[in-house]
């Protein structure tokens, strides 16, 4: 069991947000070795399903560089085609952020959030959603101050966190070695104030009961909650 942390700690986490001088918002974020850089990146233009409306939109693609993990993965670049997992996750992180967006506030224009992976320890996703969202408000903090925008759109703050069973003991933020042998683990994208915007869960060999899962919840709501006080102090300091 963990040596380095209480069942209910996150691992550390540090947010930077001066690592891209050419974004319009960025943050370099660790979960202990887990490490995601994500940007924000404003356009003057829309999808082609919103033109000739005044909406805006809200995007996310997804990536791990080649040796995130143990051994080398190819380029999907190179093989011309993204895996399932890669599609799956980058739209979980623009599904996520345009929750907490008001779209016809942000206006005829998108912003892209481009989450790569530079090292990957176990909740690439969580700390991918949780990085995009102090790069998101940067960014509008930003078109607020300029002037191109008059009303924030931003209406919500997200975050998120994995948490599992490994051992029957209930954990907050499992890194890989917790996450491989987990009899079930989850990701929640929530609120901090509790409102819940996702929740991808699964066990691996036998079904658990709602009592464990809320188990899991307790700790999610923990985790959120000390994630939103980060996020909050490395906006501040950006």
């Amino acid at each position: 069991m963990r040596e380095d942390r209480q069942a209910d700690e996150l691992r550390p986490i540090q947010i930077d947000t001066t690592f891209n001088r050419y974004a319009e918002g960025s943050a370099l974020i660790s979960f202990g070795h887990t490490r995601v850089l994500c940007t924000a990146s404003v356009e003057d233009r829309q999808p082609p399903f919103l033109r000739h409306t005044d909406k805006g939109w809200v995007t996310a693609e997804y990536g791990m560089l080649p040796r995130a993990t143990h051994t080398r993965g190819g380029r999907e670049a190179a093989r011309g085609k993204q895996g399932g997992r890669t599609v799956e996750i980058q739209r979980l992180i623009g599904r996520s952020l345009r929750a907490v967006v008001d779209l016809e506030a942000l206006g005829p224009r998108s912003i892209s959030l481009d989450c790569d992976v530079l090292q990957a320890d176990g909740g690439t996703r969580t700390a991918a959603i949780t990085g995009s969202w102090v790069a998101l408000r940067i960014a509008v903090n930003t078109l607020l101050a300029d002037g191109t925008l008059e009303n924030d759109p931003v209406t919500g703050q997200i975050a998120a966190v994995s948490c599992g069973f490994v051992a029957g003991k209930g954990l907050l933020d499992l890194q890989y070695s917790e996450d491989s042998q987990a009899e079930m683990d989850a990701n929640f994208v929530m609120t901090p104030d509790g409102g819940v915007v996702e929740v991808q869960a699964t066990a691996e060999e036998k079904p658990l009961s709602w009592d464990q899962f809320m188990q899991l919840k307790n700790l999610a709501d923990k985790g959120i909650a000390d994630l939103a006080k980060i996020q909050n102090r490395a906006i501040a300091a950006a």
